[in-house]
């Protein structure tokens, strides 16, 4: 058999492909090693693109309404200052969202702590009170004691000793904890300074982008590319953008039911509530046992009509508001919302929760495209799939 050198040099890489496969499955330690090593490096800037996605939203959005107007445009000092203004204006408004909520739900989650260690300190004479009615008035309970031979010496001498090599345990622990917390804030200080350059370059970078993958790569295989591109990002955008409408929406919903049924804590749970629903689907829980416990503290029958009333508003968001908001925003139906949530929640945790949807999206849309490329290929029905009328039924 004759080989040309295309053949050759297809061999040649598929014989140095299945090498490399061998080697690395040979040393698949080291190989993961070097992977969780590049992966450390690598970490800012990837936390980094994911700061300025979301921060990207907001930016643009303030961008058009303010600096692309009629007036604006003509300009050259406001084209300047757009992109720098828009920036520091969506800035200060995530970080006056968090401090809203911090304001809002630190003090009153403080004061139900006092409350409790309040109601704790009542309760602590009524639980001594049964424990020497119950052990020491009780002769059975003082026999069963005298009869299992404690020797309270030695345990104190353990007790001791817990305590002497927990203490070395703490001060390693205390430094860890210190040290991860260094590190986590240098961490995203260089992530979000690469943010801020990213948003303030966008234009620039996509163009040095497809600069590269056009030196490289098939120009079809390029304008792929670019499209997969182009719905990921139109896909994550409006996920981000409906699963903050469909918070706000039921934070409110929370807020006006309390208000109308006389609740406490009407406008703290639903803060609280509307925050935590930025997880989808099961958030909204979060906020639940929360506001359920700050009710308990002060009535625990409102506490039990608080759960009903949030079991019947997360029914009706579950079922219509959500798979309304998000489900359409990102082009998926209701069914396969669910099912991303809770297969990116069992894989990746709220992280999976929060990137599934928008990346189920895009392969839906892919997948449904090539399905219907394929259908009219061979001249089918793109509803039901079904031979059209005229044509034979086999093809």
């Amino acid at each position: 058999m004759n080989l040309d050198d295309k053949s050759i040099k297809q061999l040649r890489r598929l014989i140095l492909f299945t090498i490399v496969i061998l080697i690395a499955l040979w040393n698949y330690a080291i190989i993961f090693e070097w992977i969780g090593v590049a992966f450390g490096i690598v970490f800012p800037f990837l936390l980094g693109g994911g700061i300025a996605f979301i921060l990207n939203v907001p930016m643009t959005f303030l961008e058009k309404k303010i600096f692309r107007n009629r007036w604006m445009k003509e300009k050259k000092a406001a084209k300047r200052l757009a992109r720098p203004v828009s920036l520091v204006l969506t800035i200060a408004i995530v970080v006056g969202v968090i401090v809203l909520v911090m304001f809002v739900v630190i003090p009153e989650l403080t004061k139900t702590i006092l409350s409790l260690g309040h109601t704790i300190r009542v309760y602590v004479p009524q639980v001594q009170e049964f424990w020497d009615d119950f052990f020491v008035d009780n002769k059975e309970v003082s026999r069963w004691l005298d009869s299992l031979n404690l020797d309270v010496d030695r345990l104190l001498d353990k007790a001791v000793a817990f305590f002497q090599n927990g203490a070395g345990d703490v001060l390693n622990s205390t430094m860890s904890a210190i040290t991860s917390i260094v590190s986590g804030v240098a961490t995203f200080v260089i992530a979000f300074v690469f943010a801020c350059y990213v948003l303030l370059q966008k234009e620039k970078l996509r163009v040095q982008i497809q600069k590269v993958m056009y030196a490289f790569l098939p120009e079809e295989r390029v304008q792929w590319c670019l499209e997969v591109c182009a719905l990921t990002f139109k896909s994550f955008s409006s996920f981000l953008t409906g699963q903050c409408v469909e918070a706000l929406i039921l934070g409110t919903m929370f807020f006006v039911v309390m208000s109308i049924i006389n609740m406490p804590y009407a406008l703290l749970v639903g803060v609280l509530i509307a925050f935590t629903a930025l997880i989808p689907i099961f958030g909204a829980f979060i906020g639940c046992i929360v506001g359920a416990f700050l009710i308990l503290m002060v009535d625990p029958l409102k506490a039990l009509i608080f759960v009903i009333m949030f079991l019947i508003l997360q029914q009706i968001e579950g079922n219509f508001i959500y798979p309304k908001v998000v489900g359409s925003s990102v082009g998926l139906p209701s069914i396969w919302v669910l099912a991303a949530v809770t297969i990116g929640g069992s894989l990746m945790g709220i992280v999976g929760m929060l990137i599934f949807i928008p990346i189920v999206s895009v392969v839906y849309t892919l997948f449904r495209a090539s399905v219907y490329k394929h259908l009219r290929l061979k001249n089918r029905d793109l509803r039901t799939g079904e031979m059209k009328e005229g044509e034979g039924k086999t093809k």
